[in-house]
């Protein structure tokens, strides 16, 4: 029986190699392929046609929420984990929403990751316990969100260019990086100030790039 192919997308080095390690000491699992980026990855999809890919949430070139869904959309049988630094709260309920079948958190992913990966290959969803009792929790209130953090009243877009001030970049960099204006841009800005109630740029910048240090 052939072996299943796995797709790792990390932008850091470390993290693949990691992750290629731990995939090539199992006999029914091989790395087929690895991308730095979103505009690699979706060129690999097309010529290795893996069968589960290990995706990131941050990427050099886009957001790994929407490369998710374009994976899916051009690859529907292939299966997604995603591993990512960023509290599972925020989005592993996301992560679900835009395709993947499962979450890990990369703190844990030397234990747990070859136990996902199997689990999902199987046609099954692989979550923490944590996240399994508060999706759970939320059927039971008829959908009423729990919200631990102000962060998760943002939407994916808004939670990009977050993620992309706390890298530093500054409006302008943002609006060409997602290929929107920068009036646009001043708006999500805008509207991420509103939803975490800060009062000034510096607010802002300070607020993103804390937790994007937390989160890698």
């Amino acid at each position: 029986m052939q072996p299943a192919t796995i797709f790792i997308v990390d932008d850091h080095p470390l993290v693949r190699r990691g992750f290629h390690q731990l995939v090539a000491g199992e006999r029914d699992l091989s790395v087929c392929c690895e991308a730095g980026s979103v505009a690699e990855a979706l060129e690999h999809l097309t010529r290795y046609k893996p069968d589960l890919a290990i995706v990131d949430i941050s990427l050099p070139d886009g957001n790994g929420l929407e490369l998710i869904k374009r994976m899916r959309a051009r690859a529907p049988q292939m299966r997604v984990l995603v591993a990512s630094m960023h509290d599972e709260d925020l989005l592993a309920e996301r992560a679900l929403r835009a395709g993947a079948m499962g979450y890990i958190n990369k703190q844990e992913a030397a234990e747990r990751v070859i136990g996902a990966i199997r689990q999902i290959l199987q046609g099954r969803i692989y979550a923490s316990e944590r996240v399994a009792e508060r999706l759970l929790s939320r059927v039971a209130d008829n959908g009423e969100d729990i919200q631990r953090s102000p962060v998760q009243f943002l939407s994916n877009r808004e939670l990009e260019v977050f993620d992309l001030i706390g890298r530093g970049l500054s409006t302008g960099d943002i609006a060409e990086r997602l290929h929107l204006s920068v009036k646009t841009i001043e708006t999500y800005r805008a509207n991420i100030k509103k939803k975490l109630r800060l009062k000034s740029a510096a607010e802002l910048s300070r607020s993103a790039i804390q937790w994007s240090l937390e989160g890698h």
